[in-house]
């Protein structure tokens, strides 16, 4: 035992002794602890971080291990969404017990006391995924024998709760007619519309993105305004890397916007602008022209919904939008056609034919 009392100050301190990477040998002094019992649990959790054991606090497993392995392969905002979840949702019930000791009753537990948190179903969704996958990185790289996730179940849902807004192009032409005033922003929306890009995809895009020989917008950067700092950094995802087609309208617009302003460099911001701007024109247009008010991202579902009534299959549209084909399915399930009635008729046929 490497715990002793400091009688002069009436606290508690630590030496503890632990071999690093390189297995060099040193020792780790921690003073102050108000009670024996706080120093041993210290000194236990300190020592299980160092051999890596999951025999560790939650927290000092998020905190040390966890945001070792994986923070350096994320995105700011992610870590910083990730940060938000861990420090608000999951360490004040878990936070002192140690990882290996959480079983499904707990889990289940805490899913209820989230449930009272009065939270939308796609954010509880997204809580449980991310405690899921720290249990599952504690599976795999840290002898953890299963995770707990697995047999409590996860509460919240991936669907929106709400119905999904969209314009119709009679809307989108109608909103757009109302922001012609401002050459940038109504090229920045109709970028927006026609490309079905992200928000974050249209704010980091430069000249050189734009290829009017093979007629594609390159989507290879994101924006984003991260305490007080822009941001560009990769896109969302893998498969959010992708070249977007562009339709003779938005071909033209942005060549015409270009060679108006030679002034803009090949790696300077098309769109310098933030999205708390975009947003304020996006009322501006909408109470002007009278159409529905929808958040952007929205307008990336009406390219889809416009691509769904022009027949595309999901395939096709998951290409263009960067996502996986199953994502699409999901997302949009309730925009595709109903072929319930097509397969009964084929049925009909075939019994007919007996």
């Amino acid at each position: 035992m490497s715990v002793s009392r400091d009688k002069k100050r009436g606290t508690w301190t630590v030496e503890a002794w632990y071999r690093n990477s390189m297995g060099e040998r040193h020792k780790k002094t921690k003073r102050g602890f108000t009670s024996k019992k706080k120093a041993v649990a210290w000194e236990r959790d300190f020592l299980a971080s160092c051999e890596e054991r999951v025999e560790v606090t939650v927290e000092t497993f998020v905190k040390n291990m966890y945001a070792r392995d994986v923070y350096p392969r994320l995105r700011t905002g992610t870590k910083l969404t990730k940060d938000v979840i861990i420090d608000k949702y999951i360490l004040p019930f878990f936070g002192k017990m140690r990882l290996c000791d959480v079983k499904a009753a707990d889990v289940v537990r805490w899913e209820n006391w989230l449930l009272e948190q009065g939270l939308s179903q796609s954010y509880l969704h997204t809580i449980c995924n991310q405690f899921s996958a720290i249990f599952n990185h504690a599976v795999r790289f840290y002898r953890l024998p299963q995770n707990p996730m697995l047999a409590a179940g996860k509460v919240g849902s991936k669907r929106p709760e709400k119905e999904m807004l969209y314009w119709t192009p009679a809307e989108f032409k109608l909103f757009s007619q109302a922001i012609e005033d401002k050459p940038l922003i109504y090229l920045a929306f109709l970028t927006l519309y026609l490309s079905g890009c992200r928000e974050g995809e249209l704010l980091a895009l430069r000249p050189e993105d734009i290829d009017f020989e093979l007629n594609v917008i390159r989507i290879r950067r994101s924006y984003a305004r991260i305490k007080g700092e822009d941001v560009i950094g990769p896109p969302k995802t893998r498969a959010s890397k992708r070249d977007i087609v562009m339709p003779s309208l938005l071909r033209e617009e942005l060549h015409d916007y270009l060679a108006m302003h030679p002034e803009i460099a090949p790696t300077d911001r098309l769109f310098p602008v933030t999205k708390h701007a975009l947003s304020h024109e996006m009322k501006r247009g909408c109470d002007l022209s009278g159409v529905k008010r929808i958040r952007i991202h929205d307008i990336r579902h009406s390219h889809v919904s416009a691509l769904i009534n022009s027949g595309y299959s999901p395939t096709a549209i998951a290409d263009r939008m960067g996502h996986e084909t199953a994502e699409v399915t999901e997302m949009y399930a309730h925009l595709f056609p109903s072929t319930q009635h097509d397969l009964v008729e084929a049925l009909d046929g075939v019994m007919s034919d007996v």
